[in-house]
Parts: C-alpha cells; sequence; structure tokens
C-alpha cells in the first residue's frame, strides 16, 4: 500500500471514530430518532441525484436501509441518548464483526475456522469485561442497545453480501433513502412532534455542523473513501484499519467529552480488538486463497469476502 493510501485509510478510520464524539454532541441538540433521520437525510440528498439508479433490486435496498438505517443507528443513537459513553459505543460496535461470521455461518454455510471461533470468543469476553464496567459506572440497558445495534449491523453485512451491488457507493446513497421516513416516523410516535419542532426551530450552527459531519464527512466520504481503497487493494490489506475506529474513538471522547477509560475499559479494548482482528483477519486470508481473482482493482472488492463485508456499510 502506497504512503497516501495508508494515510488516507488512517484517516478513515480517524474520521469513522471521532463520529461517535461528533454524535454525542448532536445529541444535546435533537432528539437521538430525530438526529438520526436527519442524517440520512442529508447523506441522501442531494447524492441520491448524482451516482445515477440502482443497480441491485429494490427488495436488498430496503432491506438494508431498514435493518442498518432504522435498527442498527436508531438503537446506537437512542443507546447513546440513554448514556452509553461514546467512545465505549465505538469499541463495542466492533463487535459486528462476530455477528456477521455467526449469521453468515447461518444463512450462508460459511463455516468459521478454528482460529475465527476462538476470536469470537475473545471478543465475547471484551464484551463481558465492557458490560460489568458499564453496569458499575452506567445505564446497561443502553450497553444492550448498543449491542444489538452491533447485530442488526452483522444481518445488515449479510444482507449486503446477498445484494452483491456492483457500485459499492451507488448502493448506500439509496440505502441511505430508506430509513428516513420510519425514523421521522417513530421520532414522532417515541419523541413526540412538539420535541421535534422544538429541536429544528433551535437549529444552530453547531447542531448543523454536527448532522453535516455525520452524514458528509462520517458516511460519503468515509465510505466512498473506504471503498475506493477496496477496489485498489485486498480486503484483508484494507481491514486492518479498522481496528483503528475505536483508538480513535475513545481518545476523541476522552480528549474532548471528557470521558475517563478505566482499566476494566482498557482490558475490554484489548480483548475486543484482538478478538476481532482474529475473527476478520483470518476470514480476509482464508477468501484471498479461495479466490485470488477478487483482488483485481477493477472488480467489486467486497462480493464474496466476509472480511470486506464486515468493513462495508456506513458508520
Amino acid at each position: 500500500m502506497r504512503p497516501s493510501h495508508l494515510l488516507l485509510a488512517v484517516l478513515v478510520a480517524a474520521v469513522w471514530g471521532v463520529n461517535f464524539t461528533v454524535i454525542e454532541v448532536g445529541l444535546d441538540h435533537f432528539p437521538p430518532l430525530l438526529f438520526s433521520a436527519l442524517r440520512f437525510l442529508a447523506a441522501a440528498l442531494p447524492a441520491v441525484f448524482l451516482v445515477g439508479r440502482p443497480k441491485v433490486a429494490w427488495k436488498w435496498i430496503v432491506a438494508v436501509g431498514l435493518v442498518l438505517g432504522v435498527a442498527k443507528f436508531g438503537l446506537v443513537f437512542v443507546g447513546m441518548d440513554a448514556g452509553m459513553p461514546a467512545g465505549l459505543s465505538s469499541l463495542v460496535l466492533q463487535i459486528q464483526a462476530v455477528f456477521t461470521a455467526v449469521i453468515a455461518a447461518a444463512v450462508l454455510g460459511e463455516r468459521p475456522s478454528r482460529v475465527q471461533a476462538a476470536g469470537m470468543l475473545v471478543a465475547l469476553a471484551g464484551i463481558g469485561v465492557a458490560a460489568v464496567d458499564e453496569g458499575a459506572s452506567g445505564p446497561l440497558g443502553a450497553f444492550v442497545m448498543v449491542v444489538g445495534a452491533a447485530a442488526a449491523w452483522g444481518l445488515s453485512n449479510v444482507l449486503t453480501r446477498k445484494a452483491s451491488p456492483p457500485d459499492a457507493l451507488n448502493f448506500m446513497v439509496w440505502v441511505c433513502t430508506v430509513p428516513v421516513l420510519p425514523l421521522l416516523a417513530l421520532s414522532l410516535l417515541t419523541e413526540g412532534p412538539e420535541a421535534d419542532l422544538a429541536a429544528l426551530r433551535g437549529l444552530d450552527w453547531q447542531g448543523g455542523s454536527t448532522i453535516l459531519y455525520v452524514a458528509w464527512v462520517s458516511t460519503v466520504f468515509g465510505f466512498g473513501a473506504w471503498g475506493w481503497l477496496l477496489r485498489r487493494h485486498p480486503a484483508s490489506t484494507v481491514a486492518p484499519f479498522s481496528l483503528l475506529v475505536p483508538v480513535f474513538g475513545m481518545s476523541s471522547a476522552a480528549l474532548f467529552l471528557g470521558e475517563a477509560v478505566t482499566p476494566l475499559r482498557w482490558c475490554a479494548a484489548a480483548l475486543l480488538v484482538g478478538g476481532v482482528a482474529l475473527t476478520t483477519l483470518t476470514t480476509g486470508r482464508r477468501a484471498r486463497d479461495r479466490e485470488p481473482h477478487l483482488i483485481a482493482p477493477d472488480r467489486p472488492e467486497f462480493v464474496g469476502r466476509p472480511s470486506a463485508l464486515a468493513e462495508e456499510s456506513v458508520r
């Protein structure tokens, strides 16, 4: 990988890590479901008019949009609003790699290797340590919501695998159109029209900036740059950089939000990152050995690759 490509991969990881701190700031300005809806609205418009018509069946766009956009991000935003720390959220969401492998085994018949299985156990141990840490210092229900979000992310990865979109950016931009109305409806039902209207009327530069960051910087730029890297390098080369996301997430939350990183949280981070590394990186090597032609720059890198799948979704 060229130095410029390496720097781009680190930059994307940093953008995705800092995204959790930005979400935390945004939740001070918007109810969580409304904030999530505005994020997808801003990500879809005007990009949807620039990427061309959808290149996969609508059933896959709708399915991924509901699972990823409504379930995953709805749970993340509500969980963080309920007290789940930004840095810990960036860490716990990495368990999606384990959910992806488990769901792929059940649905697609992709049996994990012994090393992958060991990695899953290590990552689950990290989740247990993080749960003990959060249960002692914060709301456990919010923690469970973010774990549920990771499970939804894993399911969306497998659905994307089934869809096999030839143009990842086109696919994800169209996916961003799906959650807007369901999230708005849920916001009106659960958060109330008064709270939503008050947030919109009180929109200031800081609130607007958080929407633009999570929509354009984290989603459009982050996903676009990640897909660009995957088209030029094997997924097993690019995927390890995603392990930097919780590093940037926890660091930025500590720096800008004053979140404390306890010894238990460091232990959870080591177990989770190590377990996810074993789960995803061994998957990438196995997929590359089976299908070496997929690393060609002119082919969609994520097709047929569980490790790329685990990284391709909008963060």
